[in-house]
């Protein structure tokens, strides 16, 4: 099992002035502690879920480039980007510009979008829910052509392209991750066109993930995709404990607490972890990160 680690919180003590320095400490300590992955938010607003939308919020792609510049080996992606927000095309040289300043280290983190009023409140056009699954789906195909240097024009449902050149090329082509469990739609385009879902390990209870993984299978059939080539994420939120305080309402788990949670993950057919903690500025949580990551793997 792999494990990462997704940042949702930036109000940061001391931000914005400490943002950048305290952004640094966080993708090098998760770099040092062995985790395979590094994922950030791609919202503009704070969630609803996570804290109030005037909670500081710092835009996704600048945000992993900055981490890429710290790091050797963590790779890097959002959890994951509403489709909506950017132009196809300029979405995927985007991620084209941060596998190559990384070495070969970023991932496309795709789903259909959701949030309505970050939208509004930035001018973004919010089409129907078909609408953004067509565009998702086109999405998907045209990374496919320009991770490959294909610029042969592009005439999708939703969007059109002359000439989808994508210069340089990516170091690895990156891989493509769909966000989300929805059994119709979501899961069959992961079937058909990616690297990895992911699922939300909250709210799915004991046979909630296995039931997604199943309906996955079943389109990986349909299509004639091979089931096991798809990495099976999910977001966890699990936070260590290391003696300091935690927000109210936060448990933090010991290291054996964690290994064992992380394992009826695994047994249910998970392969790739990605924990959202609360004491992510917390030095000494690394630490005992570090140790999961090393009885997990």
């Amino acid at each position: 099992m792999k494990l990462g680690l997704q940042v949702s919180r930036f109000s940061f003590p001391d931000a914005p002035a400490s943002t950048g320095a305290t952004w640094r400490a966080i993708a090098r300590d998760a770099d040092a502690a062995g985790l395979a992955s590094l994922w950030v938010m791609d919202h503009f607003f704070q969630i609803a879920m996570v804290g109030p939308p005037e909670d500081d919020m710092l835009e996704g792609y600048a945000t992993l480039a900055h981490a890429a510049a710290v790091t050797e080996r963590i790779e890097l992606g959002t959890l994951v980007t509403g489709v909506t927000y950017r132009h196809p095309g300029v979405l995927l040289k985007t991620v084209t510009t941060l596998d190559v300043l990384s070495g070969g280290r970023a991932w496309l983190g795709i789903g259909a979008a959701w949030n309505e009023e970050e939208h509004r409140g930035l001018g973004v056009p919010y089409p129907s829910t078909r609408e953004r699954f067509a565009l998702l789906e086109d999405t998907l195909e045209l990374a496919h052509r320009m991770f490959a240097d294909d610029d042969s024009p592009f005439e999708g449902d939703a969007v059109a392209l002359e000439r989808p050149l994508n210069r340089p090329q990516p170091v690895r082509r990156p891989p493509i991750m769909v966000g989300g469990g929805g059994e119709r739609r979501t899961l069959r385009l992961v079937a058909q066109y990616a690297d990895a879902c992911n699922l939300f390990d909250t709210g799915l209870g004991p046979e909630g993930v296995p039931h997604k993984l199943e309906v996955l299978r079943g389109h990986c059939a349909d299509v004639g995709r091979d089931y096991d080539e798809i990495s099976k994420t999910c977001l966890a939120a699990l936070t260590l404990d290391t003696g300091a305080p935690l927000p109210s309402g936060v448990h933090g788990h010991s290291v054996d607490e964690a290994v064992e949670r992380l394992g009826r993950l695994g047994a249910a057919g998970i392969d790739h972890v990605i924990l959202s903690t609360a004491n992510t500025t917390d030095p000494a949580a690394y630490d005992r990160v570090a140790e999961v990551v090393r009885q997990v793997s």
